[in-house]
């Protein structure tokens, strides 16, 4: 199989040749390179991006001053920073309080400049479009803080903020699938909502803010064609995980299992549900021993053979040594082969 096929036929719930794969690198040293040939080698997903931001024509340099930068960025935010600095200070944002949200014009979702071209790797890989979801990105256009208080304090309003930022950037994972011909993979939603111990809202001002504008998505895409639509969550999602579910997503991504998102009882309790992750990139990658990752793998691997699974992390940072993930590979290259089976026409 291919690729492409591979994971199409885990996502169809049907046995593949050898489980699917889907790791990101932080970095990747000379040895591991070495090692390992590329990243582009180590996994079977592709996510391809376009430039989903509100106000693209208007980022500029602003000024510089004291040895800071102040720029305009591509979601309206005015931010310092210092060179060499990781984080930049956000100074003020598109949308702040007391600002009406229909006073804001947003940049059209059909820019050219906002598709480039598929990457060279993609042709060899399974490749989905991606965009942002609405609590994330709507916490760029109105500052962390003040959305967070007007889901508590004013939902109609957080809500209606929400669903015109989703409305947005679903016209550009439309035109992504369109101008990438990808109805055939999908379209993943990312938006980090959680921490290790549950979603930054409750279920209720989950359900009254954000799921509707994740209906919306769901149900758009779909109606453009994509085949598959997938969510990207960091953190513990458990308890708006049935609502997701009910909106329509057909997979999860990357179950983190220090957050307690354990891909065993999620496939018991959601077993129409496309499981992508739950190698734990946080205690057992970096900490070993050998032994316990091969059998994790090992275990995981076994999920996945009758389809319906890919094995994954939610990345490889530099504490992970060569020799842990080496023995993750290998296990992923040899327990990892399934009985093979010819893809039927609908992959």
């Amino acid at each position: 199989m291919t690729s492409r096929e591979r994971v199409l036929a885990a996502c169809a719930f049907q046995p593949p040749d050898r489980i699917p794969r889907f790791d990101n690198f932080w970095e990747f040293p000379e040895a591991w390179s070495d090692r390992f040939a590329s990243p582009d080698s180590l996994t079977d997903i592709v996510i391809a991006a376009a430039d989903e931001t509100i106000l693209p024509t208007q980022a500029r340099r602003l000024k510089e001053s004291g040895g800071w930068f102040y720029d305009r960025d591509d979601w309206g935010r005015e931010q310092r920073w210092r060179p060499g600095a990781y984080f930049r200070e956000t100074l003020g944002v598109a949308l702040p309080a007391g600002t009406d949200p229909d006073s804001l014009a947003f940049d059209s979702p059909t820019l050219d400049g906002r598709y480039p071209a598929l990457p060279s790797s993609s042709k060899d890989h399974c490749v989905f479009a991606k965009t942002g979801g609405p609590f994330l990105r709507t916490t760029y256009v109105r500052g962390e803080e003040q959305f967070l208080i007007d889901i508590a304090a004013d939902p109609s309003l957080a809500a209606a903020i929400a669903e015109r930022v989703a409305d947005h950037i679903t016209a550009v994972g439309i035109e992504s699938l369109r101008r990438w011909n990808l109805y055939d993979t999908g379209i993943w939603i990312y938006d980090d909502m959680a921490y290790n111990d549950g979603p930054l809202f409750s279920p209720a001002s989950f359900e009254r803010v954000l799921l509707p504008a994740y209906r919306r998505m769901v149900a758009r895409y779909r109606q453009a064609g994509a085949r598959y639509v997938f969510l990207h969550s960091d953190g513990d999602v458990r308890p708006i995980l049935d609502m997701l579910v009910d909106a329509g997503f057909d997979g999860l991504h990357p179950l983190e299992r220090r957050a307690g998102m354990d891909p065993f009882a999620l496939r018991e309790r959601y077993p129409k549900l496309v499981l992508v992750g739950g190698m734990d990139n946080s205690h057992l990658l970096v900490d070993g021993p050998v032994g316990a990752i091969r059998e994790e793998a090992h275990r995981l691997i076994d999920l996945g053979r009758g389809g319906g699974y890919i094995i994954g992390t939610h990345s490889i940072s530099p504490e992970v040594p060569l020799e842990h993930f080496a023995a993750y590979d290998e296990a992923c290259r040899t327990d990892g082969i399934c009985t093979m089976s010819e893809p039927t026409a609908r992959l």
